[in-house]
């Protein structure tokens, strides 16, 4: 079932009811998808909730393609909208439907609603994959509100069939998600969809069992539904970056950077860095910033590369910049690659060192804008 109770708490997309067809045509239509964890968390009603709120303000709205799975209050919900009747494709002696692009695109509505963007059409069609439709109804200046679930994202695949062992077959790729003006995440929590699978209002009473046992395990929807709050904040946070003028935008993930040198308190450097990247779930980046006047001996180049090795068996990613001007190229690396906290050793310099050169630490504070500095205390033994 989709759920009823969900508020409708996103931004619309309203086109001028004004707009005549050919200003329509000059343009491109907009694209909010709704997404979700898995089947059933009420991604297909919370786009008709908004749809039909839309059609109550006067904007012309149509269905392309309504997936109810047999689930009664989803039917019910569209009653009232247009539906653009489906086409037919003959295939193998059947006759299947699919969604009529060009009837949609002759009707010329202002907003069109297309259910399960990652359908494979039936051979033969004239595109193979129905978010292809939508990319041509897109181009005709049409809105579209499309729905889909994490899973289905091309650049998750690997990942998804690592989390629930089950290879998903229909994908949609990484760029219509990051093209879309909007993305909106319908979110319940994994009890709750648990709860509705029993009550037989996701999938058919003979189905249950099976998909208790195997994709809907608590522990696979718990994961699917951190990657499909992730994909949104990643969305929001590229947008953030996009519209706000002078970078001043506000970093929604962390990221750790932490900055080596040939002392030997980098290996207690990066574990500590290591351990605050995992406990804030962030990815972690190491540093080495090389200076171009000097030579590392033996010893020092051994010692980097045992902390790239360790780097590496932490999942994180290894830089190495040549730059005189340490601070400097600490700031840079942590502008490009939008770092949050910034792990470094105290200074090994004496204070006569420090009155006359000044410390790395007041270097950085100096450099960096809204981001955290932890300075680790060097250990007697490493």
């Amino acid at each position: 079932m989709e759920d009823n109770n969900l508020n409708n708490g996103s931004a619309r997309i309203i086109p001028l009811t004004s707009v005549n067809s050919s200003m329509q045509a000059a343009r491109r239509g907009k694209h909010k998808i709704f997404i979700g964890m898995a089947p059933g968390v009420g991604k297909t009603y919370r786009m008709l909730e908004e749809a039909i709120a839309l059609k109550q303000e006067g904007i012309d709205v149509v269905i392309g393609l309504l997936e109810t799975h047999g689930r009664k209050e989803t039917a019910q919900k569209a009653e009232g909208l247009e539906i653009v009747p489906l086409k037919q494709v003959p295939r193998g002696g059947l006759m299947l439907t699919e969604m009529d692009t060009d009837a949609i695109l002759k009707r010329l509505p202002q907003l069109v609603l297309v259910d399960e963007l990652a359908h494979t059409n039936v051979p033969g069609s004239q595109r193979e994959k129905r978010y292809e439709d939508v990319e041509i109804i897109l181009a005709a200046g049409i809105d579209v509100y499309s729905t889909m679930n994490v899973q289905h994202l091309e650049s998750l695949n690997d990942l998804v069939a690592r989390i629930t062992g089950i290879v998903v077959r229909e994908r949609v790729p990484d760029r219509i998600l990051e093209a879309a003006d909007e993305v909106v995440v319908v979110d319940v929590t994994p009890e709750m969809l648990q709860e509705r699978l029993l009550e037989g209002k996701i999938y058919a009473p003979q189905k249950i069992q099976q998909a208790l046992t195997n994709f809907f395990q608590r522990r696979n929807l718990i994961a699917l539904r951190e990657l499909a709050l992730r994909e949104v904040a990643d969305s929001v946070e590229e947008n953030a970056i996009a519209t706000t003028p002078n970078g001043q935008f506000c970093n929604i993930h962390e990221r750790v950077l932490v900055c080596i040198s040939t002392y030997p308190n980098s290996v207690q450097l990066l574990r500590r860095g290591a351990r605050l990247a995992n406990y804030m779930n962030a990815p972690l980046y190491v540093l080495f910033v090389a200076n171009s006047d000097r030579f590392l001996t033996k010893e020092e180049s051994l010692h980097i590369h045992t902390c790239e090795k360790l780097c590496k068996e932490f999942a994180g990613t290894f830089l190495r910049v040549t730059n005189n001007n340490i601070a400097q190229a600490i700031a840079e690396v942590a502008e490009k690659y939008r770092i949050t906290q910034i792990v470094i050793g105290e200074s090994q310099h004496s204070r006569w060192q420090l009155f006359l050169k000044g410390s790395l630490t007041q270097k950085l504070v100096r450099l960096l804008k809204n981001i955290d500095l932890h300075i680790i205390a060097s250990e007697k033994t490493f």
